[in-house]
């Protein structure tokens, strides 16, 4: 489940990325809306949101991205509470999103008992909330997650932003097998996975694999558009290739 960020380097780019992910066999898009003042991303990927902002990327250009890939794979938006909020409100959010194709909303700061009309309406409308557990999260708030999840848990890997780590934690492994043994729906792990060895490794313990600020970083690195799409491309066929696929 690749991430990316929603018209960064520029809008055109964007878009491909995209069908570079699809091309490459990735089975999920974790799509970014850029926000000014996240609270999960780390330096990566809260850079490359500044960047895209200060193009002028707006959340229309992020769903002309979901639009373009929609068609041959799920895409998820990964996205905050003000943006789903908005001048609109969450109603013409999720009318938007679907609209576009997307089947599914990532929002970390809108936990579980929180503002549950937004989540509920969401839902409702048919673009689930994926929901987050952490290595932080209580025994008790973590079954109750469980029960309500939607689409899939997302299972964040280490304390912390995301970024790239040199390790997987220890822990890990007991805890995408606890939250496997109370979901109804797939397991996807986040959060410092950086190399296709490490995929490999989360693959062989959980339904799904999210890879962002690897591959945000090699956009970032490369000397324009042709060198991201192909950048990201070698990363996720080797990645695949580890995994076993």
């Amino acid at each position: 489940m690749p991430y990316m960020m929603g018209g960064f380097p520029d809008p055109e780019t964007s878009i491909r990325i995209a069908n570079a992910y699809a091309d490459s066999g990735a089975d999920l898009i974790e799509l970014g809306v850029p926000y000014s003042d996240p609270l999960a991303d780390g330096p990566v990927i809260h850079e490359a949101a500044t960047s895209a902002l200060a193009a002028g990327v707006r959340f229309e250009d992020v769903l002309e991205a979901c639009r373009a890939v929609s068609g041959r794979l799920p895409v998820v938006l990964m996205a905050y509470t003000n943006m789903v909020l908005g001048s609109q409100g969450p109603a013409a959010f999720a009318e938007r999103s679907l609209a576009a194709g997307a089947c599914g909303v990532i929002v970390p700061d809108l936990p579980l008992g929180e503002d549950e009309p937004t989540r509920d309406l969401l839902n409702s409308a048919g673009l689930s909330v994926v929901p987050l557990i952490a290595p932080t999260t209580p025994e008790k708030r973590q079954t109750e997650i469980c029960r309500l999840a939607a689409g899939f848990v997302y299972v964040v890997s280490t304390v912390g932003t995301t970024g790239e780590r040199n390790e997987l934690p220890a822990e890990l492994q007991g805890l995408v097998a606890g939250v496997s043994a109370e979901a109804d729906v797939p397991v996807a792990v986040g959060f410092g996975i950086g190399t296709a060895e490490q995929a490999a490794e989360v693959g062989r313990i959980s339904d799904g694999v999210i890879i962002g600020s690897k591959l945000v970083r090699l956009v970032a690195d490369a000397d324009g558009g042709d060198q991201a799409v192909a950048a990201v491309s070698r990363f996720l066929e080797q990645t695949r290739r580890a995994m076993g696929g």
